[in-house]
């Protein structure tokens, strides 16, 4: 049985209040932050993603999602695109998907090579060991369903009109493509679970509780620290010059929508 809504939602502000607190961190040291979340469609990624930068200031951190490559992107070194959305100094950069997508998506759709795919896996952990000395924090976490609850977010999805756009060709066909991806990402761990950057595994049957854990995890990771912040006195509102505002009439007023509801 999954956590009672009440928990959850005390723990979720609690931990949300802690990411704040490394924001302000982050950006008074000068830290670089880069967190991936990769996993199967419908683990619960952008959901968590969601809850992580629900109140942080969208000028520190921000969401890296990126489209398809465009014509050009695909004759660049294959990082070359990713590079570019690296924090600078007091950034936090989320990654929603990342340059994961050849190990897998790529890898099992038949969107890359053999060849490029191999020297994705070769390449991956110098290009992401270049990052750690450089300084860049990175936490990398895959989102691990099984399929009976994909299957089953699918079907909920599929039946919700606010929530059927998620739904993309491509999920629908790793539902009869299970096993192809199963093998891709263990390929891909045997590769890239290295010392310099492990993957932590974030177990989503539950989303309540991936949600938590993995917010949990992160603030864990990071050696921050409360950031004294100015005190942010309101000035006193000076004596009124004279000013009158037009009248309403003379402008286009949105019509109160709200002030219908729940009449006869």
């Amino acid at each position: 049985m999954g956590l009672k809504k009440a928990v959850y939602d005390n723990e979720l502000l609690r931990l949300q209040t802690e990411l704040v607190k490394l924001q302000e961190w982050t950006r008074a040291e000068g830290a670089r932050l880069v967190v991936v979340f990769e996993g199967r469609d419908a683990a619960g990624k952008g959901g968590t993603i969601k809850r992580v930068a629900e109140h942080l200031n969208p000028r520190v951190a921000r969401i890296a999602a990126l489209p398809k490559p465009t014509e050009r992107e695909r004759t660049q070194w294959y990082f070359q695109r990713y590079v570019e959305h690296l924090p600078a100094a007091g950034e936090i950069v989320l990654f929603d998907r990342s340059w994961y997508n050849r190990a897998g998506v790529e890898r099992v759709m038949g969107f890359c090579t053999a060849a490029e795919h191999q020297l994705f896996l070769r390449q991956c952990p110098a290009f992401e060991r270049m990052l750690v000395e450089e300084g860049i924090l990175l936490r990398k976490y895959w989102f691990s369903v099984s399929d009976a609850v994909q299957e089953e977010r699918f079907r909920s999805r599929a039946e919700d009109p606010l929530r059927r756009w998620k739904l993309s060709p491509m999920d629908l066909e790793s539902l009869t493509r299970w096993e192809a991806y199963s093998r891709a990402k263990d390929e891909m761990f045997v590769h890239t679970d290295t010392v310099d950057a492990p993957w932590y595994v974030v177990e989503s049957d539950d989303k309540r509780s991936a949600r938590l854990n993995m917010i949990a995890h992160l603030l864990a990771s990071v050696p921050y620290e409360d950031v004294a912040l100015p005190p942010l006195p309101l000035p006193p509102r000076p004596p009124s010059t004279g000013y009158e505002r037009p009248s309403r009439e003379l402008q286009t007023v949105v019509p109160d929508h709200a002030a219908t509801l729940g009449k006869p």
